[in-house]
């Protein structure tokens, strides 16, 4: 738990916003208030959530000298103003990913945040399942060898039907790059968390195989059926689905599969590292189990015990055997990290900051790049 509570400000509040202010109330640090997209949304959400404070801008946000930490979880393509903002006024921020639309935008942000001497991080949570840290510490051990190839996917369903429609397919509001920035950033992401393998070149292929969506002329939320309502055809041109092959530094390779159209998979992000000892594999559906595969002995599985864990993933295990954990316990382990590390300083970092969101971006813009070009890009430049 957090040593002393600390008064924030959540930026957005759709379904990431809303598990957000769950989040950090589960930390015991104190929510004061909310923005949205519109004052008659700010004010709803500050009603439903028990919010003292609807704020009407950024720059009161800023000018609250109770608010010492913000969340922004708005469209990606506001993070960098707000972010902006939220530094020269001296908030420590958690952004949501991803950090900025470019690799460039960025790094400017992480130049401010570095400047300013705030706490800044990027809200990768998947890497916070006690299963994904303990994976990190077997292979750190050495226990399945050098890693030498991983095949991972990303899959949902809920932009399947040309009817579905979010902001995320608005390339104003979200950029060029849809799932892969979306969801594949947080596979990706845990890859190199869990392997401690950096990415040297990439090949990829992004497709838009929902190529007319109907759009409705009404908000609609995130994972909701916009139902029968009036619509309009828009052209599509971002990512629903990627297929990406990645080279790392020590030799390694991997197959990666990104996908918001395939039927039945809610929230399917898994991975297989096998190494030169055996294998781990891991399926946030089924976050409590860690699978050992072995070539001379019986496979294996773990299932999520804090006293059969290492001391790193025990740490975020918050229940015993036995009790489930799942995606709102990820949160609540990145913000604990984070807001212990707010109130000690001298704290090692062990969250994803600012340059895991920069580090990202050049992956992501490396995708975009080799999509565009059929040929594999180097991240060594």
């Amino acid at each position: 738990m957090a040593m002393s509570i600390n008064a924030v400000a959540v930026i957005g509040t759709g379904f990431i916003g809303t598990i957000h202010v769950e989040g950090i109330r589960r930390t015991g640090n104190y929510v004061k208030g909310a923005l949205s997209g519109s004052h008659k949304s700010t004010a709803l959400a500050a009603e439903t959530l028990k919010l003292d404070t609807a704020y009407k801008s950024v720059e009161e946000i800023c000018g609250d000298a109770d608010i010492s930490v913000v969340h922004v979880t708005s469209p990606n393509a506001l993070h960098v103003e707000q972010v902006e903002k939220l530094i020269a006024a001296g908030k420590h921020v958690v952004c949501e990913k991803p950090l900025a639309l470019t690799e460039a935008e960025g790094a400017h942000l992480l130049a401010l945040a570095e400047k300013a001497a705030v706490v800044h991080a990027v809200c990768f949570n998947t890497r916070f399942y006690p299963m994904v840290h303990e994976a990190k510490s077997r292979i750190k051990k050495g226990e399945i060898g050098e890693v030498r190839y991983i095949n991972a996917q990303y899959h949902q369903d809920w932009l399947m039907l040309d009817t579905d429609w979010n902001w995320r397919l608005d390339p104003n509001q979200a950029g060029q790059i849809r799932a892969v920035a979306d969801i594949g950033s947080h596979l990706l992401d845990q890859i190199g968390f869990v392997t401690g393998e950096e990415i040297e070149s990439v090949f990829a292929e992004l497709h838009t195989l929902v190529k007319i969506r109907n759009r409705p002329l009404s908000e609609v939320k995130t994972f909701t059926s916009s139902g029968n309502v009036l619509r309009e055809k828009v052209e599509m041109f971002s990512d629903d689905a990627a297929g990406i092959f990645l080279r790392f530094k020590n030799g390694a390779r991997a197959t990666v599969s990104i996908s918001q159209i395939s039927g039945g998979s809610k929230n399917s992000l898994k991975w297989e590292i096998s190494g030169a000892k055996g294998t781990l594999a891991f399926d946030a559906q089924s976050p409590e189990a860690l699978w050992f595969g072995n070539r001379g002995t019986a496979n294996s599985v773990l299932l999520k015990d804090p006293s059969l864990l290492s001391p790193e993933a025990a740490a975020i295990a918050f229940y015993p055997g036995g009790h489930v954990e799942g995606f709102g316990e990820t949160f609540r382990g990145l913000f604990e990290t984070i807001y212990n590390r707010i109130e000690n300083r001298s704290l090692p970092v062990k969250y994803p900051t600012f340059e895991d969101g920069v580090r990202s971006l050049k992956i992501t813009d490396a995708i975009a790049v080799s999509s565009q070009k059929s040929m594999w890009i180097s991240l060594n430049t």
